[in-house]
């Protein structure tokens, strides 16, 4: 069994209530090589990590490459990795990918594919596919007994009950790579859980932080493409400006450290320095910092609990600066309560939550719906949800994909 899996449970212990013992493994580079699956390999989580792979190749190797329909940038990716499994999830551009290939992998296609590759034998599972198509990798791999370094908050988001019964409760299988669960993660190592009395998550504010309601009217999707700190996709970068990415990190965070949502504080930090505080029991507190960079997170979940050599950027500690703090303003963006609200009631909420704000948010950017519209439409579908799935099972998977299939279809069709 790999080293990495062999530690699991030091990586995590304190989502499991353990206090951590001291290493005894040295570090990753003199270990056996690792493999990977990466699912998700052409978004920006994907490109990075395997930035980071090329410039630093005792890392490890790259066994499995996945891609929804970006067949070039795939084969691109590909011929410089040499994975010897690749999956394309859209046949339509089978033609695009085998032409760019420069020598011959196992090439895989289709749905059934992606989730087959999840169990594929590798040491570790990136999961960096954006919303509900990442859920059954997710689920695929934990019943398959994989560590799964997880981008894709919609598994959480979704299917935390699930995962949480699946796995006992222990979420040390799962190593977030999230800016801000990574900064939680790092900020309790050493800590037990019990030891926590909040989690402070940061959020950048987007870039409709000092709007005016009027304003907001007004919300293009060019307008909200543009964040003000981070480069990331478009479905991400539009949560960032509603602030419904940050409900959805306050769910995951539930999951994942073991704190009920009422312990879980949202604050604006425009700069993003911050990425997440651990505020302990005895008073003190515990903050990951650094300049707005994925590889960061990316590469902790990688190497953790050691750190390797690598060039990302740093604070000039030397330059003067001011770090500020703002009160989330819940009645200017109301998608973040209708998150916490979700998680909260608990069952399929959570579910129609985040399906119902994917169609919404594709139907913004098509223009069919107004910016404040997005937020209207999942309050409608989870409104119209309470009596949809009193019976559903959440232990059974099922039950979220009919959820999932329920809402999209509610979404769809809405009308303000």
């Amino acid at each position: 069994m790999p080293w990495f899996i062999k530690q699991h449970t030091t990586l995590n212990p304190y989502i499991s209530g353990m206090t951590p013992s001291k290493p005894t493994q040295t570090a990753p580079n003199s270990q056996p090589e690792r493999t990977f699956t990466v699912l998700g390999a052409t978004g920006s989580i994907g490109t990075q990590l395997l930035e980071i792979l090329e410039q630093s190749p005792s890392l490890g190797r790259v066994r499995v490459l996945s891609a929804n329909r970006r067949a070039e940038c795939l084969a691109e990716l590909a011929n410089t990795h040499k994975p010897e499994i690749l999956v394309l999830c859209d046949p339509s551009q089978k033609a695009i990918l085998e032409q760019g290939l420069t020598y011959q992998p196992t090439i895989l296609y289709g749905e059934e594919a992606l989730e087959e590759s999840s169990i594929y034998e590798s040491d570790l599972v990136i999961n960096a596919l954006v919303g509900f198509s990442g859920f059954m990798p997710t689920v695929r791999a934990i019943r398959a007994g994989k560590t799964v370094a997880l981008a894709n908050k919609e598994s959480l988001v979704v299917g935390g009950a699930w995962l949480s019964h699946e796995l006992g409760g222990d979420f040390s299988r799962i190593l977030p790579i999230d800016s801000e669960h990574s900064a939680m993660w790092q900020a309790l190592q050493g800590e037990a859980r019990n030891a926590i009395q909040k989690i402070i998550i940061t959020a950048s504010g987007g870039p409709f932080r000092q709007w005016s309601d009027s304003q907001m009217e007004t919300i293009t999707p060019g307008d909200a493409l543009k964040h003000p700190n981070w480069s990331m996709g478009a479905k991400i970068t539009i949560d960032s400006s509603t602030l419904m990415n940050k409900g959805l990190e306050m769910i995951e965070a539930h999951w994942l450290f073991g704190v009920p949502m009422d312990r879980i504080e949202p604050v604006v930090h425009p700069q993003s320095i911050i990425h997440s505080v651990i505020e302990f029991v005895d008073g003190s507190s515990k903050a990951q910092l650094g300049p707005p960079d994925m590889k960061v997170p990316i590469l902790y979940a990688l190497t953790a609990p050691h750190r390797v050599p690598y060039p990302n950027p740093t604070i000039d500690w030397q330059q003067a600066a001011q770090w500020t703090f703002e009160p989330v303003d819940h009645d200017r963006f109301p998608s973040i309560g209708l998150a916490i609200a979700s998680q909260q009631t608990g069952g399929m909420a959570p579910a129609v939550l985040n399906a119902a704000n994917e169609v919404a948010v594709a139907r913004f950017l098509q223009e069919s719906l107004s910016y404040k519209q997005i937020a209207q439409c999942v309050e409608a579908a989870l409104d119209a949800s309470m009596n949809e799935f009193t019976q559903s099972n959440v232990n059974d998977v099922d039950s979220y994909k009919d959820a999932d299939n329920w809402a999209r279809r509610y979404a769809k069709s809405w009308k303000a």
